[in-house]
């Protein structure tokens, strides 16, 4: 038997391992917080071509760092296609709707949302766009994510238009108007935000003419 010691006092907090058969401990950590080491979205993207990545590494980099995206599950994966499918009736001729493709926001963000809307074909972008007309994740337990880190990333990139397909309480939450906030680490937010319920409609800022009812964007 191997005897465990809790460090500062503290009894250590044991999670069950299946797939070894055992308990691992681990000790919370009270220091000062861990200096982070931030890539470029340069770096990543050789990484990225060099293989570093393979397809079971989901990660996509959000301000320097890496962060693992979350397996989908039925409804995220229906909700996903619901989106793309109205979003290419919207916009018609002339737009590309990508989904779950990487967009090179800024130097050290490359993220890959659910749904992309930028100008022009497939063909067109040999490298990732990097100015979307049109953001939308879809989320359920990835919902402070999209909302808080995310929502201040893409509103810093200057993206006008920026949806939540909120799969936990079946409204669409509209993001626009980026602003930087007055905090001493000059953040960015949206001064408009605005929860859409299954019976409204909606049109994007880039096809102010056309409108889609958030039912067809919820599963």
């Amino acid at each position: 038997m191997i005897a465990t010691r809790a460090m500062s006092g503290r009894l250590p907090k044991a999670t069950l391992n299946r797939a070894r058969r055992c308990r691992i401990v681990g000790y919370p950590m009270n220091g000062p917080p861990l200096p982070l080491w931030r890539m470029t979205r340069t770096r990543y993207e050789r990484l990225v071509d060099a293989g570093i990545f393979g397809r079971s590494d989901r990660v996509e980099l959000l301000d320097g760092l890496l962060v693992a995206r979350e397996p989908q599950g039925s409804l995220h994966a229906m909700a996903v296609g619901l989106a793309r499918a109205a979003l290419e009736r919207a916009f018609g001729r002339g737009y590309h709707v990508r989904e779950e493709k990487p967009v090179a926001l800024d130097e050290l963000s490359e993220p890959e949302p659910d749904v992309v809307v930028v100008r022009g074909r497939l063909r067109d972008y040999r490298t990732h766009p990097s100015n979307p007309l049109l953001v939308v994740e879809v989320a359920d337990t990835s919902l402070t994510l999209d909302r808080v880190r995310k929502g201040a990333l893409y509103a810093r990139a200057g993206l006008a238009d920026y949806w939540i397909v909120n799969l936990v309480d079946e409204v669409l939450e509209v993001y626009r108007e980026p602003v930087r906030t007055p905090s001493r680490r000059g953040g960015w937010k949206y001064a408009s935000v605005r929860l859409l319920k299954r019976n409204a409609t909606i049109a994007p800022l880039a096809a102010p003419r056309a409108r889609i009812r958030v039912a067809a964007l919820l599963p």
